[in-house]
């Protein structure tokens, strides 16, 4: 009913309920607790390597603690002899898999729903997950995210362009090539990731130019299409106003962080976490990745998983009391880095994220489709176990599907069918199958998304 009532409304009124959408959101996200913890990350900024390996261990004690206090799942899977809330006995822990949290989340949740942040994830796994965040941890995750952002100038506040996976357009915004919804509070215009099409491109970059945002956020690849358009059409973006860009969800190689620096004059500034509360990984003024030690653990592990330089990421972050992720398999991989950084953060270096390759699909009413939007399209669907697109032609994707028969129903079916439509259109075709497995690829890595048609697209 809230869609249909939006979708009648002019656009200032749209714009309005963006703004008091994202109002009531911030109330949870910027109270509480969260200038202690912009305060506290300030000041922790100058630990030392050791201060920070010491505080890492205390976090870890006390958040294992908590999981065996609060949640009945980690209460007997860690019952046990060994010493857990020691940080170096951490390798004696079992491997937890998304579908392992898929299946037993309920005996693994430490808070009721009705009191937690609730965060429904797609996942570039092509699983559906949902977490439960208590407030403080929420909190905490925006303060180290915003002291992360603020190394570049950025605060809440400030004229921001965002490129999200929200379905925020009505087909009277099309018919007007006008592909944006503005927040008023927090100076934000939110940009349409389902649109990013070669006949749209210069409308986007005729209202960025207008608009003059200080901050780029969202999807790289979505500003990277931006930024190539503008490139080869000699549509130049003014100098000295943009003065970063934050992007989410996928990767960005060093080959597309140059094209969009070039376009847009600024720098590039990578940040890795997830939805579901994984710990952070970010980039300082020398373009250098650290992990956050003060957000949780990394372990890198090879196929035995044995300690490596290189391999999977398996993750215990301190910010997920509602849902414990401990020793968390996130699908991901990273290759670790022995160099010091010059910067002032003594968190060690990540040489690679090796994981969230970015991809996509192309429809030709509303072009190219992420790997973001493309997790997205399980949101608020319940008992899909997990999912893959090909695409083989341009009019018509494959997208085979495992489902759990114990809780998915024809609504969940409907509701997933019209996610993906959101993103491509009415026009392509949509060929569900559903399937018992769906093979990984010979190198082990799952795909969501085979594209084989990359050669027919510009």
């Amino acid at each position: 009913m809230r869609e249909v009532i939006y979708q009648l409304l002019p656009n200032f009124l749209q714009n309005i309920l963006v703004s008091l959408y994202n109002y009531k959101s911030n109330n949870v996200r910027y109270k509480g607790k969260y200038q202690y913890y912009r305060d506290l990350f300030k000041k922790n900024k100058s630990l030392t390597l050791d201060e920070l390996q010491k505080l890492q261990e205390e976090k870890y004690a006390a958040f294992i603690s908590h999981a065996i206090e609060n949640s009945p799942y980690f209460a007997k899977r860690l019952d046990g002899n060994i010493e857990f809330r020691k940080l170096e006995n951490i390798s004696q822990l079992p491997i937890l898999s998304k579908e392992e949290i898929r299946k037993h989340v309920d005996t693994i949740y430490t808070i009721p729903k009705a009191d937690a942040v609730v965060s429904k994830t797609g996942g570039t796994t092509g699983k559906s997950l949902e977490v439960l965040f208590t407030n403080e941890d929420f909190q905490e995750r925006f303060a180290m995210l915003d002291n992360f952002r603020s190394n570049f100038g950025y605060e809440l506040g400030k004229k921001t362009a965002w490129f999200s996976g929200k379905n925020i357009l009505t087909n009277r915004d099309i018919k007007k090539n006008r592909f944006w919804k503005k927040d008023y509070i927090y100076n934000v215009k939110y940009y349409s990731t389902f649109h990013i099409k070669k006949d749209y491109l210069k409308f986007y970059i005729k209202d960025l130019i207008s608009f003059e945002p200080e901050y780029l956020v969202g999807f790289p690849s979505n500003i990277l299409e931006i930024a190539k358009y503008g490139l080869n059409n000699n549509l130049p973006f003014p100098q000295g106003v943009v003065k970063a860009i934050f992007p989410t969800a996928e990767s960005v190689t060093a080959l597309n962080k140059k094209l969009i620096e070039s376009y847009f004059n600024c720098g590039v500034y990578d940040q890795y976490a997830s939805s579901e509360g994984a710990p952070f990984i970010i980039e300082c003024s020398n373009k250098k990745l650290h992990l956050e030690l003060q957000s949780g653990v990394f372990e890198v592990l090879d196929n035995d998983n044995q300690p490596a330089q290189s391999g999977k990421l398996v993750l215990t972050s301190f910010t997920t009391h509602g849902t414990p992720l401990i020793r968390y398999d996130i699908g991901d991989s990273i290759a670790l880095s022995e160099e010091l950084c010059s910067c002032g953060n003594n968190n060690p270096l990540v040489r690679e994220i090796l994981g969230r390759v970015d991809d996509y699909v192309f429809s030709p009413e509303t072009g190219k489709i992420n790997l973001g939007n493309i997790s997205n399209t399980l949101k608020d669907v319940q008992g899909i176990v997990k999912f893959q697109a090909t695409q083989n032609e341009l009019n018509r994707i494959i997208i085979k599907v495992i489902i759990d028969k114990s809780i998915f129903t024809k609504k969940a079916e409907d509701k997933f069918r019209a996610n993906w439509v959101d993103r491509v259109g009415s026009k392509l075709q949509l060929e569900f199958e559903y399937v018992t497995s769906i093979p990984v690829e010979k190198s082990g890595k799952f795909r969501l998304v085979k594209n084989n048609i990359k050669h027919l697209i510009e």
